[in-house]
């Protein structure tokens, strides 16, 4: 596509995260150039004004107040990685004022902030997104791709998680004001729901014929983070527990399950798993079996008795069959942060500014998503007490309108669009 409007990006919030999307966005600049800054601390600033000079790009309008950048004709959109306790309060003020908002992953800490947000964006049409990139995994886009093929036959049961080692990163950062770490500190529930839960509730259709109806959230005790704090000679007595378990049923029947878990020594995974009438794709495993397809053959137990073993094929052996669209353009030319995820959703982003429509993870998503936080955190606090979700939609989700097709949709597969 020749003649492209390039959109212009303000970004509200100049920590290590807004580093990480300046280095997707640079190598899109014929479409997307950031033009204004803001942060209140004069070192942020002349940090990624260093940045710019370092990059070649033209130094973008610095503002010291949000509320002056979200004014200026010279900004098309905001992306807002600040707080998880002040970037929802930008971006609904960022669409009052017309800009398109694309906020950062985490929980919320209420559901009344989650509604603002949903009526800031109904009642201006500016849309927010969530730039939750894990929604354009490789792996994540091209099981979707099966199971709208009916490959996994009915879904039955979702997992879904986020299991990363970080305890002695946490308990250094209540010292340095990193405010996850208050929230770890202060909280129990599960903190950081949307990594694991996004893709599976695109997959699931949630908002769209389907729904989050409730869930019940339990937590272990808390060990892990204390016992790195006492290794950095720190006596610290953290609420949020190590693990946090919970379940959600949805609407249409399917339960899925969440796991939260950052303070306990492990290996990374979002432990992500479809669970069909005829197939399964499991993460960890690095498998997908498809009855019918994947092997399985005949043995004979200790007693004589028959049985079926059945056996893993390796998610890449579907690759060349099932990869997503947006895969078989870019697996050979990734760009930017993580595996170039970051990439495809700012891209994703700057295609609903560029064409005023609706983003691919809009605001209903947005609150969905994030209210596990909240939910999760009343549940455990009553027991493991069920919670139901508030109805964002109003009642749209029983039959909201598909959206139009698009090459970064997550409702629908639309090869005519590459």
């Amino acid at each position: 596509m020749t003649n492209k409007k390039v959109v212009k990006i303000g970004i509200i919030g100049l920590g290590p995260r807004a580093e990480t999307l300046l280095a997707s966005i640079f190598p899109m600049w014929n479409d997307a150039q950031v033009t204004a800054i803001c942060d209140v601390r004069e070192a942020r600033i002349t940090l990624v004004q260093g940045i710019f000079d370092k990059q070649g790009k033209r130094q973008p309008a610095v503002f010291r107040e949000y509320k002056e950048l979200i004014q200026s004709p010279e900004v098309d959109a905001v992306l807002v990685p600040t707080s998880w306790n002040s970037h929802l309060g930008i971006a609904c003020d960022a669409m009052k004022m017309g800009k398109y908002a694309g906020i950062e992953v985490g929980g919320s800490s209420s559901t009344e902030e989650l509604w603002r947000l949903v009526h800031a964006a109904e009642s201006t049409g500016v849309s927010c997104m969530m730039l939750e990139n894990c929604c354009y995994g490789r792996n994540e886009l091209m099981v979707m791709n099966m199971v709208k093929q009916g490959m996994f036959g009915e879904l039955i049961h979702c997992q879904c998680g986020y299991e990363h080692y970080i305890g002695e990163r946490v308990a250094q950062e209540l010292e340095t004001g990193i405010e996850r770490a208050w929230h770890n500190l202060r909280r129990n529930g599960d903190l950081y729901p949307t990594h694991g839960l996004g893709p599976i509730a695109k997959i699931l259709g949630i908002n769209r014929g389907n729904r989050f109806l409730s869930l019940t959230s339990t937590a272990s005790k808390s060990r892990g983070l204390s016992i790195a704090a006492k290794d950095q000679g720190k006596d610290i007595l953290f609420n949020e527990g190590d693990i946090v378990t919970t379940v959600i049923k949805c609407a249409n029947g399917e339960t899925i399950t969440i796991t939260h878990g950052i303070s306990l020594p492990r290996p990374y995974s979002r432990d992500c798993r479809v669970q069909g009438a005829r197939g399964i794709w499991v993460e960890d495993a690095n498998g997908i079996y498809i009855e019918g397809i994947s092997p399985s053959y005949e043995e004979i137990d200790a007693a004589g008795n028959p049985y079926t073993t059945h056996k893993w094929n390796k998610v890449d052996e579907f690759y060349d069959k099932y990869d997503h669209p947006i895969w078989r353009e870019y697996r050979d030319n990734q760009i930017g942060g993580h595996g170039g995820m970051d990439y495809l959703a700012l891209q994703a982003f700057f295609d609903s500014v560029r064409t005023g429509s609706a983003s691919p993870i809009d605001v209903y998503d947005c609150a969905a998503w994030m209210s596990v936080t909240c939910l999760s955190e009343q549940s455990i606090a009553m027991g493991s007490m069920p919670v139901a979700f508030p109805d964002f939609t109003n009642g749209k989700w029983i039959n909201r309108k598909a959206p139009e097709p698009g090459r970064w949709s997550l409702d629908s597969i639309n090869p005519e669009c590459f």
